[in-house]
């Protein structure tokens, strides 16, 4: 009978995203991308904001940035809804390799060089610290994705309890 299974399988009561509790460590991943993906754009969006009042020429590098971090921005608050998060993990990793890329880039630039106390060079350092934290984020998000995606993607339909989605 249905008692021998149900110990393997979800019950039709309850979604297949699981219960409100075990959707926060998702919504806190989440929050915390939004959080240091804003923190991106501020950091470099300076830059920017200065090359363009001196009418001096800007960089394409802290172009890419700050658009990774309007990308990071967006896709958290899109992605903060936990059906589409394990839909979306292929999007985690494709933001992933964009903070990964960008961490490279400014990594390279910046992690060896001293500062000899030039608050723009201080600034630099702790921002690619902070693509370090974000890539991680998304890297974490992009693993819970891929695990819910495989491991429960066969789940029972959310009204009925009887299709396999």
């Amino acid at each position: 009978m249905a008692f021998g299974r149900a110990k393997f399988s979800r019950s039709s009561s309850s979604s297949s995203s699981g219960s409100l509790l075990s959707k926060l460590p998702l919504w806190v991943l989440r929050f915390l991308q939004f959080v240091f993906a804003i923190t991106v754009i501020g950091l470099y969006a300076q830059d920017l904001r200065a090359a363009s009042k001196a009418g001096k020429y800007s960089d394409n590098k802290w172009g890419y940035a700050v658009a990774v971090g309007v990308i990071g921005a967006v896709s958290s608050l899109l992605l903060a809804w936990p059906r589409l998060s394990m839909w979306g993990w292929g999007w985690d990793l494709v933001v992933f390799i964009l903070f990964t890329a960008l961490f490279g880039l400014f990594g390279k630039m910046y992690i060896n060089e001293r500062d000899e106390g030039i608050s723009g060079i201080k600034r630099m350092k702790n921002a690619v610290w902070i693509d370090l934290i974000n890539m991680l984020l998304w890297f974490i998000t992009a693993v819970y994705g891929m695990i819910m995606f495989f491991f429960f993607r066969g789940s029972k339909s959310l009204h009925t309890g009887r299709a396999t989605v």
